[in-house]
């Protein structure tokens, strides 16, 4: 992964795009993809979808969304405190003490999550993200509705950080590491003589609703689809393996097997990952995916799928971690595998 690729990488790390907020991260996302691709198309989702070969027959659709976990302004009170509710899995206790980014509609400004002193008891029990609170500075309530009101947005207030050259820790890598990988495969199979076409989407709302990638591929129609999402890493201290499964960082994608999942896109992707060489790893999803892959499934007359994951250290929390190398793999995988389609493969688990 050259400095190009990990400047666009922490270019959309560093935009605040919180689930119905990802206008700003598209754009980007679209500045950086246009001149790689035959076209780019919207659609009144939000999606941004690039294109190559957009005249063949055999499309295949890869899904990486775009938006994040974030909180949403649901009370003010007289002192000027504002109180949130969840947009998508937020994590309470990893809330307490963080500064937040507030997109205000007057403004965007900082807050803090404030916290009880240890010395007047601390935080006790459980609780919920209603019962925590954001200080603005502001004094009042009139002050502070100059800039923000009912149902404006907050995401984390934290840049991302490179560890030991190897790893990327931040907010949000969930999922949008998934936006640049697809991003990224389609720059790089631009270069390429392919088959097929290819849909590379990033796609919104999948923390909360997942409609953006039902809209991409009810519009789209794919062949195939494949979703490029992150899952748990389970190799860090206190994770029951037994119960969660062992993925590790650095080695490699995972690959995900269980009913939703497509068995010949699947032997497809392990024939690739032979020719290559590289590492993969398994995860099961016996029931559904969790990702948006459930959705572009049900769109259509049923469309086959899959799922390629990058392995994340802890998920929905202000500093997910993942690695530089899985991200390389998981790119090389998808380009090689794509780029050997002849076009004419059948995904009917009923034919030979």
């Amino acid at each position: 992964m050259n400095q190009m690729n990990k400047d666009f990488l922490l270019e959309l790390l560093t935009t605040p795009s919180p689930s119905s907020m990802e206008m700003g991260i598209q754009k980007k996302w679209i500045n950086y993809i246009t001149p790689y691709a035959d076209e780019v198309i919207t659609d009144h989702a939000g999606n941004a979808i690039a294109v190559l070969n957009p005249e063949a027959e055999f499309k295949v659709l890869l899904a990486g969304h775009c938006d994040e976990i974030g909180l949403i302004v649901s009370r003010i009170d007289e002192q000027g405190y504002l109180y949130v509710q969840k947009v998508g899995g937020v994590n309470p206790k990893a809330a307490v003490g963080m500064k937040v980014t507030i997109l205000g509609y007057g403004k965007t400004i900082t807050g803090v999550i404030g916290v009880n002193a240890q010395h007047h008891g601390g935080i006790k029990g459980d609780f919920e993200l209603e019962d925590l609170f954001i200080d603005c500075g502001a004094t009042s309530k009139e002050e502070i509705e100059k800039y923000v009101q009912i149902g404006d947005l907050a995401v984390y207030k934290r840049e991302p950080e490179v560890l030991m050259d190897r790893y990327i820790a931040g907010r949000g890598l969930d999922n949008r590491t998934g936006a640049f990988i697809v991003a990224e495969v389609l720059r790089r199979l631009s270069k390429e003589d392919v088959n097929v076409g290819v849909y590379a989407a990033s796609t919104v709302n999948e923390e909360t609703n997942m409609g953006g990638a039902f809209f991409a591929a009810a519009g789209i129609q794919p062949t195939m689809a494949i979703a490029c999402d992150v899952t748990f890493a389970t190799d860090y201290p206190n994770v029951n393996k037994s119960k969660y499964g062992d993925i590790k960082l650095e080695k490699g994608p995972v690959l995900a097997k269980g009913a939703p999942i497509n068995r010949k896109i699947n032997q497809i992707l392990e024939d690739t990952v032979k020719s290559l060489n590289v590492d993969v790893q398994y995860e099961l999803t016996p029931s559904s995916t969790g990702t948006d892959a459930d959705m572009m499934r049900r769109t259509g007359r049923g469309v086959p799928v899959s799922l390629v994951s990058l392995p994340l250290r802890y998920m929905h929390s202000p500093v997910e971690t993942a690695s530089f190398k899985d991200m390389e793999e998981e790119i090389e995988l998808l380009v090689t595998m794509i780029k050997n389609l002849t076009g004419k493969e059948s995904l009917n688990p009923l034919e030979d």
